[in-house]
C-alpha cells in the first residue's frame, strides 16, 4: 500500500491496482488539485476543499455518504459522523471512511468535528492508518486529536488538515498536534509505504509530504 498526500485532507491509496483518491479539493482552497487518476473517489462532505470528484481521472464510483460498498476487492465502510461538535448543527454532516485492503485497514476522518462515541469507535476497530485532521477551526482540534488516537490506537497515524502556506482560510500548524502527542518536530517522507507485516507494534506518527505533481 502506498499513501501519498495532495494536501488537505486528499490522499491516493493505491495497492495492486485499485486506487482510492480521498475528498479531492477546488482551486477556491488555494491549490491547485494535481493530475490524479483513481478507481474509487470518497468524499466526506459537500463543501469546495472536499468535493471535486470531477478533478479525478477514470474514476469508476464516487462515495459520498454512509454505506457498504465494493470495487476491484476495494471494501469501504462509510459511517455517519458530524463536521462540528454539535451534532451537525453548525456545519451539517461529515462521513468516516474506512478502506479494506485485503486486511490492511486505513481510516480517513475526513471533516471528524467531534471525539466519536463509543459505537462509532466500535465501528472503527483494528484501524492500521489513521488519516486524521489536526488543524482545528472547523474540525477536532490537536488535542482532541490526540484523544481520537487513544481511542482508535492505530498502528500509523497521518496528520492532514492543517495549515499550509497557500492555504485560503485559517487552521491551525501541525505542530501544535505533534505537541500533544508529545513529540517534537517530524522530518516529512515523500510517500508512506505499508503492508501488514511492517506495522509498528505501537503508534507512531508519520509527516508525508505534500505532492503538488
Amino acid at each position: 500500500m502506498d499513501i501519498t498526500w495532495y494536501g488537505h485532507a486528499c490522499f491516493r491509496l493505491y495497492q495492486r491496482g485499485a486506487s482510492v483518491v480521498t475528498d479531492p479539493y477546488e482551486k477556491s482552497i488555494g491549490y491547485e488539485l494535481p493530475r490524479v487518476r483513481a478507481d474509487i473517489v470518497t468524499v466526506s462532505h459537500d463543501h469546495p476543499g472536499h468535493r471535486n470528484a470531477r478533478g479525478v481521472r477514470n474514476r469508476k464510483l464516487t462515495v459520498a455518504g454512509p454505506g457498504e460498498y465494493e470495487v476491484r476487492d476495494v471494501f469501504i465502510t462509510g459511517i455517519a459522523t458530524f463536521h462540528d461538535g454539535k451534532k451537525g448543527g453548525v456545519r451539517g454532516r461529515n462521513t468516516v471512511y474506512l478502506f479494506d485492503f485485503d486486511g490492511l485497514k486505513i481510516c480517513h476522518l475526513g471533516d471528524l468535528g467531534h471525539v466519536p462515541s463509543q459505537a462509532q469507535v466500535e465501528a472503527l476497530n483494528s484501524v492500521d492508518v489513521l488519516l486524521i485532521p489536526v488543524g482545528g477551526v472547523s474540525t477536532i482540534n490537536a488535542a482532541q486529536a490526540a484523544e481520537v488516537v487513544s481511542l482508535l490506537e492505530p498502528s500509523l497515524v497521518v496528520p492532514m488538515h492543517f495549515k499550509l502556506p497557500s492555504l485560503a482560510f485559517k487552521l491551525d500548524q501541525v505542530s501544535k498536534f505533534l505537541k500533544a502527542m508529545g513529540l517534537d518536530d517530524l522530518s516529512p517522507q515523500d510517500t508512506l509505504s505499508v503492508t501488514k507485516a511492517n506495522l509498528p507494534e505501537e503508534t507512531q506518527v508519520i509527516l508525508l509530504e505534500l505532492k503538488e505533481e
